[in-house]
């Protein structure tokens, strides 16, 4: 980020910034290694990993509209410091696991955890940054946040190997040390008081149609995100032979957009149709993915990893600018919390039917499948958010054409 900027950026969002480094560092310290501890020292199918994982991002998404509406009618800080606490407990009770359904209730409490303070937070980016640094706001934070995925491959690595109960134990106390440093520093955020119930916001939301079908869209682009925490860790692992390999691809992966998000950001700064451009994030993942069918070393994984990191590049300081777009200033949560179900239904696509796509491929020789899948994936979202762009264009140049008549 320009240090002019940095200097216009409120010390509040400053902080949102710091515990978003901290969160992710957390996060993917345990999650990638998690399956890899599930289907290794447990015994677990890869289907049957994908599940538990895919519990964790069902309960939080599935629930986010629910913690959007509570975080936009009774405040975002204390709905985040609550959802920091509830997670920091959930992947704490990951270290003590010795039954399958103890795994499932980590899961279950980790991702309620994340339904509070994941809309609560990014609503109160949306609302404490200034319009007009926005867009590298959400790009700088997307660098941090793989700066902190480089950090947490290092971290992850190192303890998975002495013992996951450690890493379990670092992913909590990270959470926890967010949720105080939050209550402690954080300034009470303002909210835009609704008047409307919670079922009115909920009606409200599902009544606007486009968003509606821009949070249907992006189920795809959640499929193909999701393989990163699934699919690719296990292929690394298989095709190089070594655990080290995976941190090494999800480190180089982080690094690429560390260097680059902030040039992509600014190379798109002019071009003003952002589904188009989440579309053709989409499709780069897709083809990056497709790619993997023909990688046969480590260096055309770290070339696939690359593209992918590109479409993520292109794709996420655009979804997260889209989102208050379409909301009412007094329902940005709400809007942020609808909008994980795009998360909760293509990510548990992504980790279920991946995972079971994954296994069948290889059960059937066919290794080829579970990439052919994705590119396909990526085509389709592109395809149609370009068309929802369309569809838009149209609409305002007969608004116009009507106000002129």
């Amino acid at each position: 980020m320009k240090k002019e900027m940095w200097k216009e950026t409120p010390f509040s969002v400053k902080l949102l910034l710091t515990t978003s480094f901290l969160m992710n560092l957390g996060f993917y310290a345990l999650i990638p290694y998690l399956t890899l501890y599930l289907t290794g020292s447990m015994g677990w199918t890869l289907a049957m990993a994908g599940l538990a994982l895919s519990v964790r991002q069902f309960s939080q998404q599935g629930l986010a509209f629910l913690g959007g509406i509570m975080a936009d009618a009774f405040g975002y800080k204390g709905a985040m410091v609550l959802g920091m606490v509830v997670r920091a407990v959930g992947f704490a009770l990951f270290a003590f696991c010795t039954e399958t359904w103890h795994f499932f209730v980590a899961a279950i409490l980790s991702g309620m955890g994340g339904a509070l303070f994941d809309p609560a937070g990014s609503a109160a980016f949306a609302i404490l940054t200034p319009d007009a640094i926005r867009k590298e706001v959400f790009a700088f934070r997307n660098v941090l946040g793989n700066i902190a995925v480089v950090g947490s491959q290092i971290v992850g690595t190192a303890l998975s190997a002495v013992d996951f109960t450690y890493l379990s134990l670092f992913a909590g106390a990270i959470f926890g040390l967010c949720a105080v440093v939050s209550f402690v520093f954080l300034s009470p955020i303002p909210v835009t008081r609704t008047r409307q119930s919670v079922w009115e916001s909920v009606f409200t939301v599902m009544r606007d149609k486009r968003f509606v079908r821009f949070t249907v869209i992006l189920m795809g682009y959640y499929y193909l995100n999701m393989q990163i925490f699934l699919t690719i860790p296990l292929l690394v692992e298989h095709g190089t032979g070594s655990k080290a390999s995976v941190g090494i691809v999800l480190a180089a992966m982080s690094l690429f957009v560390i260097l680059f998000q902030m040039k992509v950001t600014q190379w798109l700064e002019g071009y003003p149709h952002r589904l188009t451009l989440i579309g053709l994030g989409t499709l780069v993942m897709g083809v990056g993915l497709f790619l993997f069918a023909f990688a046969d070393s480590l260096w055309m994984l770290l070339i696939d990893v690359f593209l992918f990191a590109l479409g993520t590049m292109i794709a996420v300081p655009n979804l997260v600018d889209v989102v208050p777009r379409f909301a009412p200033k007094d329902l940005v949560g709400a809007y942020y919390g609808f909008n994980g179900y795009s998360i909760a239904v293509g990510g548990s696509l992504g980790q279920i039917a991946g995972g079971w796509v994954y296994d069948m491929g290889t059960k059937l020789q066919a290794g080829w499948l579970p990439w052919t899948i994705c590119l396909a994936v990526g085509l389709l979202v592109a395809w149609m958010l370009h068309q929802m762009e369309q569809d838009t264009f149209k609409i305002g140049r007969n608004l116009t054409k009507t106000a002129q008549s």
